[in-house]
């Protein structure tokens, strides 16, 4: 949706194909860095984005074992709106939707669909899709594939999968919210045990860790048992635990990460997850992908506006931009995952928050790392388009 408005902004006809009727996703990430908002600010529109009902996070903080630490302060960051902000993804993609719709160039197809490429000569042109009128054919000058990490375009297109091994998986749920609980969005450690609590104002969104391939394990051990776990974690929610009705209830998240090894073929581009799927460690995959919109918009869009046959040396270049602050960001990701699987493995019962996090409390000077790769990621991209009169 991002690369699509960047394009149509700049007066290239785009036609965007989204499978389902709506965009509705719940237990989708939600988050909108720093990066984001100053992207807003340089197209001139973060003052209508506000208006749209979010929260703003202005510190990140965790509990471990009770002990209340600090780990990342956002306000320090150089941008125009120096929060991570909570917004509904299907708000989110309204939005940016409505902005887009104001340039002819823009195309907006739901119920599509895209069940495979066509290609002609070794290069893709189109892609076939399945809508409601029956099987259909679109042809474009260059194919971008964004449809995440089960992408049937990379599939199709015969594009090579480098998967990290990830040794955790994500159990979503949510609990009503009431006026005495805490305000800060955060996360519970507690003996290798871990939840993500996300304030969503009217209810907490919540992600509790469980080792990969363990849910089935879980659900054995009954739903009485499993309340009772994040009560444990989470004392302030004991009372609620019983809206979790069934298991029905709970959305299971299997964790991924993985690369491409070229994130092109003729014809053929992937950013984002379809390029690069991301663990929900520090919630960065929402920035990563529109960040890798911009860079792509940025290098294609003079080809495009001439008309120009886009070339894979030219598609490279969008690989090269954008494959080292993946990498950094997936690398660290592993790390942060294998210690959590660690931890869970050994039993550790150690009190104590690890070293990282009591100098992050004890040196708040430091939170301005974390808040820098959360919130703005290796190398931010700016918006470098212009808007076609």
């Amino acid at each position: 949706m991002m690369l699509g408005f960047l394009l149509a902004r700049a007066g290239i006809e785009v036609i965007i194909l989204e499978k389902h009727a709506d965009f509705f996703r719940d237990f989708r990430g939600d988050t909108i860095h720093p990066s984001t908002m100053q992207m807003m600010h340089e197209l001139g529109l973060l003052d209508d984005f506000l208006t749209v009902p979010h929260q703003e996070v202005k510190q990140l903080g965790a509990v471990f074992n009770n002990i209340p630490i600090q780990i990342a302060d956002f306000t320090h960051l150089k941008v125009a709106k120096p929060v991570l902000g909570l917004m509904p993804q299907w708000d989110f993609l309204k939005f940016v939707q409505k902005h887009a719709s104001e340039y002819p160039g823009f195309t907006l197809i739901m119920n599509a669909n895209v069940t495979d490429i066509i290609k002609e000569n070794g290069r893709v042109t189109g892609v076939k899709v399945d809508t409601n009128d029956g099987m259909q054919e679109v042809y474009a000058s260059l194919v971008v594939g964004t449809d995440g990490r089960r992408s049937t375009v990379r599939e199709k297109a015969g594009l090579k999968v480098i998967s990290s091994g990830v040794p955790i998986d994500v159990l979503w749920f949510r609990f009503s919210r009431q006026k005495i609980d805490p305000e800060q969005t955060f996360g519970r450690f507690d003996n290798g045990r871990i939840m993500i609590l996300i304030n969503r104002d009217e209810y907490w969104q919540c992600g509790y860790i469980i080792d990969k391939g363990g849910y089935e394990i879980i659900q054995q051990q009954g739903l009485v048992r499993f309340r009772e776990t994040l009560a444990q974690l989470s004392p302030f929610l004991a009372n609620r635990v019983d809206e979790l009705k069934s298991w029905d209830d709970v959305k299971l998240l299997t964790v991924d990460i993985d690369h491409l090894e070229k994130w092109y073929t003729d014809g053929l581009l992937c950013i984002g997850d379809a390029a690069h799927a991301m663990s929900p460690v520090g919630g960065v995959g929402i920035n990563l992908a529109i960040q890798d919109a911009i860079a792509t918009a940025n290098i294609l869009c003079k080809p495009l506006q001439q008309n120009v046959v886009i070339g894979t040396k030219t598609l490279a270049l969008v690989q090269k931009r954008r494959e080292f602050p993946t990498k950094v960001i997936q690398k660290l990701q592993i790390t942060i995952q294998n210690g959590i699987s660690n931890r869970r493995a050994t039993g550790n019962t150690n009190k104590k928050p690890p070293l990282v996090f009591r100098l992050l409390t004890r040196f708040p000077i430091l939170q301005r790392i974390p808040a820098r790769v959360i919130g703005m990621g290796i190398r931010p991209e700016h918006v470098k388009t212009p808007e076609a009169k």
